[in-house]
């Protein structure tokens, strides 16, 4: 029976993509393939000779989403039988596609006998009638193996497989791999693999060790065997983002390349990736503080300034050259990675110790991880707790991540703690660079040299720790230091991740409270250090760590069409202003939303001091039907069982003093269960944990006040404006504002989320008008509370300037003043709640005031205003 033929469309799309390509023949038998059978014995062997390389399921994942219909390739930077025989042992032990084809690979071991057999014949045979050795890459053999499914291995650098394609013109992996590419319509994937023996940066100069047995990144047979018996857990794989030649080859500037080109520009592209990769996991070449410190002094940009400065100022060049040393010396880091890895050690055992669990999204951190290798990292993270930048650096050295350069105060340099802080890669810097002329200019030099190096850098942008559980204004020095790095240096881009890291509860909860009541923040020492010991003692519940999708400079500068060698200075203060708003926007929307905090926030938003649990538990409702609406993320505790974590929660308030169980009385009310009080002297702890959710009720907050301040249950969207407008300025030092959004978006938003929860309800035949229901009214009240404590503190901050004239008190006395008076007006129940006594809402306030033409009691007209507009929406929040 004669065979059917196939179609002529599909005969010539065969025929198109076998053009200039000999087949392979159905006995052809290569040493450049391994096949996945390679007998039980032999397969148990390498099984169990690789079991102790660490190759994680997050790298896995990355070949699991490629297309069904890909071709798939992996590549090496060095030649490498041991990783050729690991990839095909692990990737076929995981069902995933495995390299049975080496790329000028000869395997003559592990073979199948019967296989080594039919090869030598095959070549016996080959040879007889061509006088030469078989080629598998001009038999079409290569080609054929990929086309019906196979994957292969190939190496980026090889000094033999160099020498056949320069020297004897032989046959290059990667042309051939682009040739098929462009004969064919499915897709080939090259897919960069690193299999890394240590954690350790490159250093500058070898040690003996590495010119006797090969480097870290290189090691030789002996090295490479000694670590994989001594101390396997320390060989780990990465897989890097698989590269589409389909697509490679269309982007515009490889389009109109000839291929010799094409494959050139491809291979440096491979060469690139995988070096930053690497990159983004030891952290770049190693070199000494010396070194470091004359490429800065010594750099054309420097000296030049110091030759102004030096005839300016009329000083020496030798005395501002020795200052300039000292400058450095003051700040740099000196980065050790034994210390490093004492010290990840030491953290995560404490970690373990005070902490319940670290909550991490790791999907996140590998995104991050990712966008890492585009250009240098530099890590956003708000600023709660001294652990912060423990917890960011061990989580990234456990995740096979470079540890970032820290900026930290020059209040941490004290000894012991400010060399070992050093030699995990900190560096000083004085809270103010004013009248500092040099010190500025050498610290600027620093930073772009250590972004240049490739290190990762993270700075706090509030400038410190929050004492008030919120988040605190950007302070934008560090920032503009940046982005003048990123100006005048050669960084293809600079990739920004903003980050959120939350506590159940802080260690330095009670020193927060005591310097927000006015008290005198102590002074870093080794003593403290040593008292420290005392929070191993107890339990600080969870810690969640949130990363935020990352910034790339390039793009956001291109998306705005904006062009930094052109910028003015406003433009450049414009633009460094936004980017910090959109940094803390950024944390505030990936505030993770903690029992504590809903709690705390029922409990103090409640208008009288006793409460029953009923009440309490529908005041939690209320809050959580909205966190939930604004899609904010919610703790796991709240996520398994909400009921029990608040119940856990209340349980704990009470046995910190801050709310006392009155009673079980039951008679008042049958269905109000306990009576509550809350301890007025505890507030303030309270509202530390109040303001850790604050950011997603803010809106909801301005809007309820507005609808408030219309006085009438039936009004339009559109008059809420102006009220919303002006709150969002008057707190302008308390909030950050979303500069992507106007008020308008967040009162559509909120009126939204307001119908949804029962709190409003759309006019039925009126366009943009909305009715307030009868239990909207009691809602309306619990989300405009939030704004309370900050409204009495700021009517606090206008009496003082009421009654004092302009320059009367000296401003490094003015804040005690204020919080004399406060004392004192809480004391005549002219304010109610304590927590408004606060040292840092007087100082945001005395900012506002002063920068909108307040000075003193002369400004009468102007005090007046606010004066009249405090007290109004105050009377609504009664």
């Amino acid at each position: 029976m004669l065979k059917k033929k196939p179609p002529q469309h599909l005969r010539l799309k065969k025929r198109k993509e076998n053009a200039n390509f000999p087949l392979k023949k159905a006995r052809d038998f290569y040493l450049c393939f391994l096949p996945g059978n390679i007998g039980f014995l032999s397969s148990s062997i390498l099984k169990l000779f690789f079991s102790g390389i660490t190759l994680g399921e997050d790298q896995t994942s990355i070949v699991q989403k490629l297309p069904e219909d890909a071709i798939v390739v992996y590549s090496t930077k060095y030649k490498s039988y041991f990783e050729y025989l690991f990839y095909h042992t692990r990737f076929r032990t995981l069902g995933l596609p495995y390299p049975e084809i080496g790329f000028d690979q000869k395997v003559f071991m592990w073979q199948p006998i019967s296989r080594i057999l039919k090869t030598f014949l095959f070549y016996v045979n080959y040879l007889r009638h061509n006088l030469a050795l078989p080629d598998p890459y001009e038999s079409g053999y290569i080609r054929e193996e990929l086309i019906n499914g196979r994957s292969g291995l190939l190496y980026l650098v090889d000094k033999k497989g160099f020498y056949r394609r320069f020297v004897k013109s032989k046959t290059d992996p990667i042309r051939y791999l682009v040739r098929i590419q462009h004969s064919i319509d499915r897709p080939i994937f090259i897919i960069p693999q690193l299999m890394l023996f240590s954690k350790k940066p490159k250093r500058s100069i070898p040690t003996l060790m590495d010119l006797l047995l090969g480097t870290e990144e290189k090691p030789g047979k002996i090295r490479r065997l000694v670590t994989l018996f001594k101390n396997p857990k320390k060989i780990f794989v990465e897989i890097s983002e698989p590269v589409n030649i389909k697509e490679f080859i269309s982007f515009s500037e490889n389009k109109y390349l000839n291929i010799d080109q094409q494959a050139l520009a491809l291979r440096r592209y491979l060469l690139v990736q995988t070096k930053r990769h690497r990159q983004s996991i030891t952290g770049p070449v190693l070199t000494s503080r010396e070194e470091l410190k004359e490429s800065i002094l010594t750099n054309d940009r420097l000296r030049e300034f110091m030759e102004k400065h030096s005839k300016k100022k009329d000083i020496p060049i030798h005395q501002i050259h020795k200052k300039a040393d000292a400058y450095v010396e003051e700040i740099a880091a000196n980065y050790n990675h034994t210390m490093v890895t004492i010290l990840e050690k030491i953290v995560t055992w404490g970690l373990r110790t005070l902490f319940e669990e670290i909550s991490i999204n790791h999907d996140e951190l590998n995104k991050i991880k990712r966008m890492s290798q585009k250009g240098p990292l530099i890590l956003v993270p708000c600023h709660k707790s001294h652990l912060d930048y423990l917890i960011l650096s061990t989580i990234f050295r456990i995740n096979n991540m470079q540890c970032p350069h820290i900026a930290a105060g020059k209040n941490l340099s004290f000894w012991p703690l400010g060399p070992i802080f050093r030699s995990a890669g900190a560096f000083f810097l004085r809270r103010t660079f004013k009248g500092a002329v040099l010190y500025a200019k050498v610290f600027a030099e620093y930073i772009q040299k250590i972004l240049e190096e490739g290190f990762s850098l993270e700075f706090f942008i509030e400038g410190g720790r929050s004492r008030t559980g919120k988040l605190l204004m950007p302070k934008l020095g560090l920032l503009s230091i940046l982005l003048n790095a990123y100006k005048r240096g050669k960084m293809d881009d600079m990739i920004f991740a903003p980050i959120y890291i939350g506590y159940d509860r802080v260690i330095e909860e009670s020193s927060y409270i005591h310097e927000v009541e006015g008290g005198q923040k102590k002074t870093e020492t080794f003593l403290q250090v040593i008292k420290a010991g005392k929070f191993l003692k107890k339990r600080y519940g969870k810690v969640y760590i949130k990363f935020h999708e990352p910034v790339s400079l390039k793009d956001y500068l291109h998306k705005n069409n904006l062009e930094t060698s052109n910028m003015t200075s406003k433009d450049w203060n414009t633009l460094c202003r936004d980017l910090g708003h959109k940094f803390m926007n950024a944390i505030d929307n990936i505030t993770v939303i903690t029992p504590y905090a809903i709690v705390a926030s029922a409990i103090l938003n409640f208008s009288q001091q006793k409460f029953y649990h009923n009440q309490l538990t529908s005041n939690i409702e209320t809050y959580m039907n909205h966190v939930v609406s604004q899609k904010a993320p919610l703790a796991d505790t709240i996520l398994i069982d909400h009921v029990h974590a608040f119940d856990l929660v209340l349980d704990t308030f009470v046995q910190r003093k801050f709310i006392d169980k009155i009673s079980d009385d039951k008679k008042k009310d049958p269905s109000s269960n306990v009576l509550f009080k809350i301890n007025e002297n505890k507030r303030q702890g309270l509202e530390y944990y109040k303001n850790n959710c604050i950011a997603f009720f803010v809106p909801a907050a301005f809007t309820a006040l507005s609808i408030l301040d219309g006085d009438a249950f039936q009004f339009t969207s559109s008059s809420l404006h102006s009220s919303y407008t002006f709150l969002q300025e008057f707190f302008k030092n308390e909030f950050t504002h979303d500069v992507d959004h106007a008020p308008e978006y967040f009162v559509r938003k909120t009126i939204k989320a307001f119908i949804d929860e029962a709190v409003l309800m759309p006019h039925q035949t009126l366009p943009d008008t909305y009715n307030l229901t009868s239990a909207g009214h009691r809602k309306i009240k619990l989300f405009s509370n939030f704004l309370k404590t900050y409204f009495e503190s700021y009517w606090v901050v206008l009496n003082f300037f009421m009654i004092y004239p302009k320059n009367h008190v000296e401003p490094k006395n003015r804040i005690k003043k204020i919080q004399s008076m406060g004392n004192r007006m809480y004391k005549r129940n002219e304010i109610e709640r304590i927590e408004s006594l606060s040292k840092v809402n007087y100082s945001n306030a005395v900012k506002y005031f002063i920068s909108n033409g307040i000075r003193g009691s002369e400004d009468k007209e102007k005090i007046q205003i606010y004066a009249d507009t405090i007290q109004k929406y105050l009377l609504h929040l009664e």
